[in-house]
């Protein structure tokens, strides 16, 4: 069976595939896949071992616990890698909806990965009053799992982002001198 007719069986191991075509560099176990795709252990067991047959990932077993790696050599890797990229089923509302559960957010604004900047500080920057911090850092994770990498994120109290902007802070000048884009605005940026 051609491999790419393994490939879309479950939202599990698209969430697998960007884990591993994201991170390319680095090897996970199946208890660092399980924990950071957000699935159980068994799926990951299940879809690590699809994967594995459909030539995408490979094993290395020269360390205890066994490890998986993508395997660049696999012959559709660049055009998989760039239509993962581009077709991310998280969209701009439900980051706005999520993130609006964490106090009275007065700004959201997308940046980094997000925006295909990957050399940027931040890939999303929150403003608001009363924020919780723990909510904030739930959606991140959860997000992080469906989107298969790790992202970066700064949450500021609409006084203090007030302040950084009017002294030049390098974090939001990285921000909004660069592409990005405004989920909420109600600041006036």
């Amino acid at each position: 069976m051609d491999p790419l007719g393994k490939l879309f069986g479950s939202s599990a191991r698209v969430k697998l595939l960007r884990l591993f075509l994201f991170n390319e560099e680095e090897a996970f176990t199946t208890e660092e896949v399980s924990f950071r795709a957000k699935v159980s252990k068994p799926v990951a067991r299940k879809e690590l071992a699809q994967l594995v047959g459909a030539g995408i990932l490979r094993r290395r077993s020269a360390k205890t616990p066994i490890a998986y790696t993508v395997d660049p050599r696999f012959t559709h890797y660049e055009p998989l890698k760039t239509f993962l990229r581009t077709s991310t089923s998280v969209s701009d509302v439900r980051i706005g909806n999520l993130l609006k559960k964490s106090g009275s957010v007065r700004l959201i604004a997308l940046s980094g990965l997000f925006t295909g900047v990957m050399e940027s500080k931040i890939d999303i920057l929150v403003v608001g009053d009363r924020l919780d911090d723990r909510t904030i850092s739930t959606v991140v994770r959860a997000l992080e799992a469906d989107l298969g990498r790790e992202l970066r994120y700064a949450a500021f109290a609409t006084p203090d982002f007030r302040y950084r902007v009017g002294v030049y802070d390098r974090l939001v000048r990285d921000v909004f001198d660069y592409p990005h884009r405004l989920i909420l605005d109600k600041i006036g940026m």
